[in-house]
């Protein structure tokens, strides 16, 4: 399997170099300027302006200036911020925390929900519990992420005051206060992204079920005298899981773009915030990173989906 997985990183890296040569002419080519700011300040000589583009190479030809940065990327000097100031690399890492934490629970709630769910819906076909959870996923996959975070916040920050609908980064409390209010001001943007998630994932779970509960295996399993919960758990689900790691894997980075609206919304300190900051502001070496940062997440996880299907069917091997 180590075999397998440095061939596939491998290959990739092909893939992340035109994918870097893509975005970079895109972002080269579009129109805006970093230093506009300077050029409309009456007191910022034009001088200055041009000194600080001949200092950044923005008037250099494009394959010199992607050359200058895949040169320095490679080196680990993920550039520097026009507008914060700071290197990219360290603004990314105080905003990427923040995100992973939001995004990965959300994502625990949808397996939590959806799984179960997707389970006993497509066991007990056009029973009431199906019409209804069907009913509800259908209802909850049209409603956009911003619909409803902005209906929680009505609901229980406006109407009732359970919750803060701004999240703070900067808590005053400590110890175990600190905790409490960050699980307060945490449950909304996770609810909204984690229940928007399992009603899509439900429906696959359910249909993925179905075709495999109807299989010869299946009816051969239940015919050796197997308990019912037995030949769900080990003989169907299992199987059935294999589509739906493929819709997880190729969803994920999705939900990473797919947060950007959840963190404007509640006002979360993450990537998402910071590349809608850095388009409107043209801060081109974050919107850079953080670009390149999604295109990398489409290739982890497609390897993460094919480790996995090695794990839920043996009959998968590496080579």
């Amino acid at each position: 399997m180590i075999n397998y997985i440095l061939r596939r990183l491998l290959i990739a890296l092909p893939s992340l170099l035109g994918i870097s040569l893509v975005l970079f002419t895109v972002l080269a080519l579009a129109p805006g300027d970093p230093f506009e700011d300077l050029a409309n300040n009456p007191n910022v000589p034009p001088e200055v302006r041009m000194a600080l583009r001949a200092q950044f190479g923005l008037d250099d030809p494009i394959w010199q200036r992607y050359l200058r940065w895949l040169s320095a990327m490679l080196q680990g000097d993920w550039g520097f911020s026009f507008v914060s100031r700071i290197n990219v690399d360290t603004l990314i890492q105080q905003r990427i925390p923040v995100t992973i934490a939001v995004i990965g629970l959300s994502q625990l709630l949808a397996l939590l929900v959806a799984l179960p769910v997707g389970v006993l819906a497509a066991v007990k076909p056009y029973s009431w519990f199906d019409r209804i959870a069907s009913t509800v996923a259908f209802v909850g996959f049209s409603l956009p992420t911003f619909f409803t975070g902005v209906l929680f916040i009505l609901l229980f920050s406006v109407q009732l005051g359970w919750l803060p609908f701004v999240y703070r980064a900067d808590l005053s409390s400590s110890g175990w206060q600190w905790w409490v209010d960050q699980f307060k001001q945490s449950i909304m943007p996770i609810t909204v992204l984690g229940l928007f998630q399992a009603a899509s994932w439900m429906r696959y779970v359910r249909s993925a079920v179905l075709d495999v509960i109807r299989l010869d295996y299946v009816t051969t399993a239940r015919s050796k005298g197997l308990a019912e919960t037995v030949v769900i758990n080990k003989h169907v689900v299992r199987n059935a899981l294999i589509p739906v790691v493929t819709l997880v894997a190729l969803q994920m980075p999705a939900v990473f773009g797919g947060a950007i609206v959840t963190e404007q919304i509640f006002r979360i300190p993450g990537i998402g915030s910071l590349l809608i900051d850095a388009i409107l502001r043209n801060d081109t070496p974050v919107i850079m990173a953080v670009t390149f940062v999604f295109s990398c997440l489409v290739i982890l996880f497609n390897l993460i989906a094919d480790v996995l299907y090695g794990w839920l069917d043996p009959r998968i091997s590496y080579r």
